[in-house]
């Protein structure tokens, strides 16, 4: 995906010095309940879309401007579906950057899916017993969207506990950290 210029102009100050970026993905699903993936030009992978929101823009519509972008489907997001810190990256150029993804649950509302930009080498619909070879990161996400589970957030290193109303039941530091927020 390409750099965002706003990040160029920072990056022109901060070098390669790790930053913090926020980062949305969208598990998009049609009315056959399909859900659209787009085959990366970076990696080759199929994935998820998703991207960088602008400054000022709030998250979901970030999601649904990105879904656009890259496949023409237009989409509308329905709810938040997890919020994690992904692990950091080090790009080949010796950027660092470390996302704090939020993604959401979108419905399809028209358009046909294709490659609409040249972050893309392939874009469909598939079926969920007909998935490609899918990362951790999408499969924890459309599992997710599956669920009947409130909201998922990854409560990493915070200890066992209750938080009080609202709270959440933390992890053990093992990677056995996502529990639903209570409501």
């Amino acid at each position: 995906m390409p750099t965002p210029d706003f990040i160029r102009t920072i990056r022109a100050s901060a070098g390669h010095q790790l930053l913090l970026l926020p980062g949305v993905s969208a598990v998009v699903f049609d009315d056959e309940r399909r859900v659209l993936l787009v085959r990366r030009a970076d990696t080759g992978a199929w994935s998820l879309v998703g991207g960088i929101p602008e400054p000022g823009e709030q998250p979901a519509v970030a999601a649904v401007r990105e879904v656009q972008e890259e496949t023409a489907v237009r989409c509308v997001a329905e709810r938040v579906l997890l919020v994690q810190a992904l692990e950091p990256v080090q790009y080949p150029n010796g950027d660092r950057c470390q996302f704090m993804d939020t993604t959401f649950l979108c419905r399809a509302q028209g358009g046909e899916a294709r490659v609409n930009d040249d972050e893309s080498l392939d874009v469909a619909w598939f079926a969920l017993d007909a998935l490609p070879e899918l990362g951790e990161f999408c499969l924890l996400r459309i599992k997710q969207a599956l669920s009947d589970e409130p909201t998922w957030f990854d409560a990493g290193d915070l200890g066992t506990g209750d938080l009080g109303a609202g709270g959440f039941e933390a992890g053990d530091g093992a990677g056995h950290n996502r529990r639903p927020v209570r409501s």
